[in-house]
């Protein structure tokens, strides 16, 4: 099946976020500290899916609280830090939400979201995502990690649901 026929039945977006919606990259500082950098039409485009009343959760190995403040001012509540298996937590979401599978738009970019990618109605990854992600997704943003490829799928989604914005027209 194409991948834009299961965009009409997408009712949550779950998201990694190293490689996902940063580029990867970690900047570490002599104190000890780190920072990422997300894209801002990334934030947007979960700013808009929030107030559509998407279903938005971040499933992530990291463990920086600075993460779900981020997505927490977004309008997104359910961020998971510290995802070892993150199939597990993928199965918590489901029973919280009364969610099936197919419902459900994940993107990963790594071996820890294999199993998740594995068993969610749209597979996705940003187009700098190992191979063996690549290989097995329904749809390959063509753009990277952190650098729109969130907005990219989220866009998608809620256009075809006609939950998009319009566009000004001047």
């Amino acid at each position: 099946m194409n991948y834009k026929a299961k965009l009409k039945d997408i009712k949550a977006l779950f998201f990694d976020c190293d490689g996902v919606l940063t580029d990867g990259s970690i900047t570490l500082f002599p104190d000890g500290t780190q920072t990422r950098t997300m894209n801002v039409k990334d934030g947007f485009a979960i700013q808009v899916a929030a107030s559509k009343k998407y279903i938005l959760a971040i499933i992530t190995g990291a463990r920086s609280k600075e993460i779900r403040n981020r997505f927490n001012d977004l309008g997104v509540t359910e961020v998971y830090l510290n995802c070892v298996k993150k199939i597990d937590t993928f199965n918590i979401l489901l029973n919280k939400y009364n969610l099936k599978s197919n419902h459900v738009l994940y993107m990963g970019d790594d071996i820890p979201d294999i199993e998740v990618l594995k068993n969610v109605g749209l597979s996705c990854c940003p187009s700098d995502a190992i191979y063996q992600v690549k290989k097995i997704v329904d749809y390959i943003s063509p753009l990277k990690g952190g650098n729109g490829c969130v907005r990219d799928v989220i866009e998608q989604v809620l256009k075809i649901q006609q939950n998009w914005p319009n566009e000004i027209h001047t």
